[in-house]
């Protein structure tokens, strides 16, 4: 994402992790918890863990097929699912 400053400059601001969910929520209609459930469902995680041998292509497959997420949105459910990253909103 590219900001400008005073200057005119171009500025990079990374986005949050949360403003990754709250974007993804607003596209999918799915919280963070549903991600979760559909997850386990599908046998890519276990006991809300991420299962043995399941690898970040196939979540990012599986949410760019069903969701029509973008690589980035993707890799925050991946990094949520795996515990990497936890949301910190409601």
């Amino acid at each position: 994402m590219m900001d400008k400053t005073l200057d005119n400059q171009p500025q990079v601001t990374a986005m949050s992790f949360q403003a990754y969910l709250t974007n993804i929520q607003a596209k999918t209609g799915k919280s963070p918890g549903d991600f979760r459930a559909l997850a386990e469902k599908k046998g890519f995680t276990q006991n809300g863990k991420l299962a043995p041998g399941v690898k970040a292509g196939a979540i990012v497959k599986w949410l760019k097929a069903d969701f029509q997420l973008g690589h980035g949105h993707a890799m925050a459910i991946f990094a949520l699912l795996k515990g990497t990253n936890r949301e910190t909103g409601p």
